[in-house]
């Protein structure tokens, strides 16, 4: 599976000690949602982000070290070329952001990103 990073997995001394059967592949490009600041980075609607594909067997170890279980992200898949990239985009409220983020629509975090993902054509773009 691959899942497209943009916080700490980015740096390979984190990947080693979160998931060391993954491996940090290229880079990659993520449009449509742009990275916001908070106790821990997440994603909010407009713009672009830079980051790295990571490759990994285990998305359970990954899900686990982003509190999916716990609510504190979400994880969705987003279009590239090459097939579905994952990622995670964490809850503004309990993230505490430095900015407010809005998702459009009602219902739960998840519905709502992933309903943006799909409508607005966010997309990832591998780099190398």
């Amino acid at each position: 599976m691959r899942v497209f990073v943009y916080g700490t997995l980015c740096d390979p001394a984190r990947v080693r000690e979160v998931a060391p059967s993954a491996d940090l592949g290229p880079a990659a490009t993520l449009y449509g949602l742009r990275r916001v600041e908070g106790r821990y980075p997440t994603l909010a609607p407009g713009g672009s982000v830079a980051g790295r594909i990571l490759r990994t067997d285990d998305i359970a170890v990954l899900d686990a070290y982003e509190g999916v279980e716990r609510g504190l992200y979400v994880r969705v898949s987003v279009p590239a070329e090459e097939g579905p990239v994952e990622t995670y985009v964490g809850d503004p409220d309990r993230l505490d952001t430095a900015e407010p983020v809005a998702w459009p629509g009602s219902g739960p975090l998840a519905e709502r990103v992933r309903a943006y993902v799909e409508d607005e054509g966010v997309t990832v773009r591998i780099e190398g």
